[in-house]
């Protein structure tokens, strides 16, 4: 009887195994299919049925951070000859590049955006997660009265949309302007994110013992030091986790960008549908925009996969 539940143990297990790859294949077929299509020319990026066997090329990334025009007329042979390699690719194209007075080739805005991205992200995601793990601190080891009132106060945040205070919040700013300013978005991506960072520390903090800490305080510890030299390393695990998940809700918020910045402050996400390319619309480039856009956040997922696979499942296991 053991022999047979053993066996059949382990076909639900190979069966299992087989459920998740095929559900992972599903869930890469579309950026597996971005990556594919940016580096696509653009010819092969609408044909019907699609082509899946083609040359891979760079164009479509150096149009992304070059500004173009549709060329007319027939391309002066000399000038083609002339021209580096990368430009033929654009001229091959039926573009060329647009020119400043000195003869420069003006660059496109995706740098500058991206750069954006990462200001406004990091610095949001720092200061939620820090005050965040300070409240639920706070929350965890002293008791207050309507605590838990508190506690759905904050979590009622997250409870609307964004969108749907997009346009008041827009009023606000633009009277104290703070319209198309860094400052700006990164408050709005703290408060956003700063309920969930709460709810989420709390529920780590409850979990690492308070006798640590009142062992810590007895040998003459501050309750800040015994914070931050006995709480703060239990809590690794999950302060990597929400660091995570601010980080990634920080750096796809689309709606806010979208209305609150113009261009000095404005991020990726808005920018890279803006990038229609000279005639058509050219969807290598912008699918070269996107996937450069999920390098940073892929990386730090996979920098912090140990810890955060620790953080979702921390506190799971009671002995």
């Amino acid at each position: 009887m053991a022999m047979v539940q053993s066996q059949s143990s382990k076909w639900w297990n190979r069966a299992a195994i087989v459920a998740v790859l095929a559900l992972l294949v599903v869930m890469m077929i579309p950026l597996g299919w971005i990556a594919a299509t940016a580096f696509k020319a653009r010819s092969d990026a609408t044909t019907v049925p699609p082509t899946v066997v083609f040359t891979p090329e760079v164009t479509p990334f150096i149009k992304l951070f070059t500004t173009r025009v549709q060329q007319r007329g027939e391309t002066d042979a000399a000038a083609y000859e002339a021209a580096p390699w990368w430009e033929k690719k654009v001229m091959d194209g039926g573009e060329k590049f647009i020119r400043d007075d000195q003869n420069h080739i003006q660059t496109s805005g995706y740098t500058s955006r991206f750069i954006n991205s990462v200001i406004i992200s990091v610095t949001s995601t720092l200061l939620a997660v820090g005050l965040g793990t300070l409240t639920a601190y706070g929350f965890s080891r002293f008791k207050m009265p309507g605590e838990d009132d508190w506690l759905f106060f904050i979590l009622s945040t997250r409870m609307l949309p964004p969108v749907v205070v997009a346009i008041p919040m827009f009023l606000m700013y633009r009277a104290v302007g703070l319209v198309d300013t860094h400052i700006g978005l990164i408050i709005l991506y703290t408060a956003f994110n700063l309920s969930f960072s709460v709810w989420l520390m709390k529920g780590f903090i409850d979990e690492i013992p308070k006798e640590y800490e009142e062992a810590a305080l007895v040998d003459g510890y501050t309750r800040l030091e015994a914070f931050v030299k006995i709480v703060l390393p239990q809590a690794a695990t999950g302060i990597a986790a929400t660091s995570v998940f601010c980080f990634i809700t920080a750096w796809n918020e689309y709606a806010f960008a979208l209305m609150m910045t113009n261009s000095k402050a404005q991020t990726t996400p808005p920018y890279i549908p803006s990038q229609l390319g000279a005639g058509l619309t050219d969807w290598t480039v912008i699918a070269a925009g996107s996937l450069l856009f999920l390098v940073p956040v892929a990386l730090f997922t996979f920098y912090l996969r140990d810890h955060l696979l620790r953080g979702v499942t921390f506190g799971a296991i009671r002995r």
